[in-house]
């Protein structure tokens, strides 16, 4: 990735649960709706998952529970520690989105929650890539992250963050590489993929891809 937020995620493991649950007021509205959206993510993954960003297994949870067989990718030692303890049957591996190892033979979902964004948008057509060439036929990309309708709605936000006194937040939309729903829909459908968006709050949307066979298959 082209910056390194494993630091950041290694300080915020310790607290992590408390802001997804609502304890932080500059983040309510982006986790809004937390458990519901896992859920939704669940609901829709099927046979072998591989998720990226683990963070403290919430969601593994959530997939282990419900039947999947789950690989979690975590570049955070932080994060992986806590997972472990969480989840001690799961293999949860070092790595990243564009970098990782899994033990299945055949993949058939890839899911991620608040996470993508650390990806520039040239990262994650190659990530996008690279998980067509693993899929198998029809498999799925199940992601939830912020992302916008359009550029002018990423000012916006960012504009009511500051108005609200949400520096922390203005600033976290400013620096990372949360992108728009046209571009994203571009980096699915020109490596092989079908793609919809349904929001979820203000700031995170649903994106479910599935893995189209090519002509010549």
């Amino acid at each position: 990735m082209s910056t390194d937020f494993t630091a950041l995620f290694d300080e915020w493991s310790d607290s992590y649960d408390e802001t997804v649950t609502g304890h932080d007021p500059e983040y309510n509205e982006v986790f809004r709706n937390y458990f519901h959206i896992l859920e939704e993510v669940v609901d829709k993954a099927t046979g072998n998952v591989i998720e990226f960003g683990v963070g403290t297994g919430n969601l593994t949870e959530l997939l282990v529970k419900s039947g999947k067989k789950v690989c979690g990718i975590e570049p955070s030692s932080g994060m992986r520690k806590i997972a472990k303890q969480k989840l001690p049957e799961v293999k949860i591996l070092h790595g990243d989105f564009l970098t990782f190892t899994h033990p299945f033979q055949s993949v058939d979902t890839f899911v991620s929650t608040y996470a993508f964004h650390h990806l520039t948008d040239e990262e994650k057509e190659i990530a996008i890539r690279k998980y067509h060439s693993i899929l198998n036929d029809d498999g799925k990309v199940v992601f939830a992250d912020t992302v916008f309708e359009d550029e002018d709605a990423k000012s916006n936000m960012i504009q009511k963050a500051e108005t609200s006194g949400f520096n922390r937040l203005a600033n976290d939309l400013r620096t990372e590489y949360y992108t728009t729903i046209p571009i994203m829909k571009g980096l699915f459908e020109r490596n092989g993929f079908t793609v919809t968006f349904t929001p979820k709050n203000a700031f995170v949307w649903l994106i479910e891809a599935t893995k189209q066979r090519r002509e010549s298959e």
